[in-house]
C-alpha cells in the first residue's frame, strides 16, 4: 500500500482511487467493531457504510491532530453508540435467528473446529452467553470490552478514540470485565439454551 500520508493528501484533493485505497485497510476492523457493538450483520454493514460516508464527507476538514486510524475508529464508535441509542427500546435480533432469503430461510453458519458434537453445543452455548452478556453491559463498558478484548486495541489506541486518559480506560476495562463476570455468574439461565 502506498504511504498513508500520501494517500491522505491525494484523497483530500478529491482522488477517489486514493480514498478507496486509504480506507481499504480499515474496512474489516470497522465492520467487526460495528458487528460486536450491535450484534447484527446487516446493521453492522450499514454502520460501516455510514462511517466511510462520514469519513469521505469530513476528510477535507481532518486536521491530522490524531492519527487517521484513531479518527476512523472514533467515528465508528460514535456511529455505533448513536445506533445503540436509537435501538435502545427495540427488539434485539439474535445471531442464532434464521436468515431470510428469497428462496426461504436458512440458519447462520458458524465455522466450528471442535472435535465432537458435544463440544460444539457447549461452545455455542458459551459464545451466546458471552455475546448476550456483553449486550447487557452499559454502552461505556461494552465499547471498551469490544475494542480491547475482542478487537485487540491497545489501551493507548482506545484512549485516543474515546478521548479519555489511559488510566480511565484501564479502570473502565477492569470494571467492565468485573461486570461481565457478574452477569455471567448471576445469569445461569444464559447457559440453559435449547441448541438442538
Amino acid at each position: 500500500m502506498e504511504n498513508e500520508k500520501h494517500l491522505l493528501i491525494k484523497a483530500k484533493n478529491g482522488d477517489i482511487e486514493a480514498f478507496e485505497k486509504l480506507i481499504g485497510e480499515y474496512q474489516k476492523k470497522v465492520f467487526n467493531i460495528a458487528f460486536r457493538m450491535v450484534g447484527n450483520h446487516d446493521d453492522a454493514s450499514e454502520i460501516a457504510q455510514e462511517v466511510f460516508l462520514k469519513v469521505y464527507k469530513s476528510l477535507k476538514s481532518f486536521k491530522e491532530e490524531a492519527s487517521f486510524s484513531t479518527w476512523i475508529y472514533r467515528i465508528t464508535t460514535n456511529v455505533c453508540l448513536d445506533e445503540l441509542r436509537k435501538k435502545k427500546n427495540k427488539k434485539v435480533i439474535s445471531l442464532d435467528e434464521e436468515i431470510k432469503a428469497q428462496d426461504g430461510e436458512m440458519k447462520r453458519q458458524v465455522v466450528d473446529d471442535s472435535p465432537t458434537p458435544e463440544m460444539a453445543v457447549e461452545g455455542k452455548i458459551i459464545r451466546k452467553a458471552v455475546s448476550d452478556s456483553i449486550k447487557m453491559l452499559s454502552e461505556e463498558h461494552r465499547i471498551v470490552i469490544v475494542m480491547r478484548d475482542i478487537q485487540g486495541f491497545s489501551y493507548e489506541e482506545i484512549a485516543k478514540v474515546l478521548k479519555c486518559p489511559e488510566g480511565t480506560i484501564k479502570s473502565r476495562i477492569n470494571r467492565a470485565r468485573q461486570s461481565l463476570r457478574e452477569i455471567l455468574k448471576n445469569n445461569k439461565e444464559l447457559f440453559k439454551e435449547d441448541c438442538v
